[in-house]
């Protein structure tokens, strides 16, 4: 299963003729090969090193943070969005290895978790940097407008947008017996011309919608933020420059190559997609950018102080003793601005 519409299975079949004409696709023995070996495997390992992250936070945020506060629910929702999308990857893993063996409605109701799940980490991303670059560059300004009533309605504008735009493309999926591969769960039912353009529509929407817009407004922000920081008197400005470059580039390193290898598979002429490099280019540039709802706990949470604190405190005191974290926090109120605006 994949979120571009380009799954491996359904490339190397022969659909049937839904409407005035068959959809007729080459063989890719090699990537089936391929794809076989390696996506499960991956799929397993990334959904349990999601599950441990994600699950983790969110019993933190649960035990720990009783006050409701901006920054708690961003994350709150974040954490949700990944475990909605990892949630589903033992199942296309096992697709992957096999075939479909989970029914007609699991197969469109995982296809709609995992795009809402997609969808909804990528802009609750984008939104924190938003907020984040207000909460910095414009404290004053946010000090009197950055409340729960704020919060509230942008995650829930978030919701709103993942769940239309995941929509058209989960209606497209169901399942069918093939001869060769087994049960099939893709997206399929309509004419050679109709997938074709539904394909081209998930390509740019997925490029354009969820990728280059939030590069684009991820840059600005941390762009203005670090100019705010230099001009700063911070307790520990190093660090906190530093995790904005890391940010950055793991956001641009997972998802780039993936977003350029579908922009490739969006421009080639669909009867004759039959490049086995292009196909064990998606498997990995995929991994990679899947691999991305696993490092978001990393660096929106465990590198502030106060849940670093909190982890100590749930796995005993001994694991953390002598560890400079507190000291670090106490001495951060003294300054301006504190690194904790930025990534507690």
């Amino acid at each position: 299963m994949s979120l571009d519409n380009s799954s491996a299975m359904s490339s190397t079949s022969v659909t049937p003729d839904y409407g005035e004409e068959p959809v007729i696709i080459c063989m890719k023995t090699d990537s089936i090969k391929f794809g076989a070996r390696v996506v499960p495997f991956f799929f397993y390992m990334v959904f349990m090193v999601s599950l441990l992250g994600n699950g983790l936070i969110l019993f933190l945020l649960l035990k720990f943070e009783k006050s409701k506060t901006v920054t708690n629910f961003f994350i709150l929702n974040l954490v949700l969005s990944d475990l909605l999308f990892t949630l589903p990857l033992p199942f296309w893993g096992y697709y992957h290895a096999d075939q479909w063996i989970f029914g007609p409605f699991l197969c469109k109701a995982l296809a709609f978790t995992s795009f809402v799940g997609f969808y909804s980490s990528i802009l609750f991303l984008t939104m924190m940097t938003v907020d984040r670059y207000m909460a910095v560059v414009h404290a004053i300004y946010a000090a009197r407008t950055r409340k729960l009533l704020y919060v509230y309605a942008v995650c829930g504008m978030v919701w709103v947008i993942s769940l239309i735009s995941a929509i058209p493309k989960s209606r497209l999926y169901r399942t069918r017996e093939d001869t060769i591969y087994g049960m099939l769960c893709e997206e399929m039912g309509r004419t050679s011309e109709e997938m074709n353009i539904w394909k081209l529509i998930g390509y740019y929407q997925q490029g354009v919608m969820f990728f280059v817009v939030p590069l684009i407004i991820i840059l600005y922000c941390y762009t203005l933020i670090l100019i705010k920081l230099h001009y700063t008197k911070m307790v520990n400005k190093d660090k906190a420059i530093k995790l904005i470059f890391l940010i950055v580039l793991a956001f641009f390193f997972c998802w780039a190559p993936y977003n350029v290898i579908i922009f490739i598979k969006a421009n080639r002429d669909p009867d004759q997609d039959c490049d086995d490099a292009i196909d064990h280019a998606f498997y990995i540039c995929r991994n990679i950018a899947y691999f991305h709802c696993c490092i978001n706990p990393f660096f929106y949470t465990f590198v502030g102080t106060k849940f670093r604190n909190h982890l100590s405190v749930m796995l005993g005191k001994w694991i953390m003793c002598g560890t400079r974290y507190r000291h670090s926090s106490l001495s951060s109120k003294t300054s301006e601005y504190s690194p904790q605006t930025l990534y507690e």
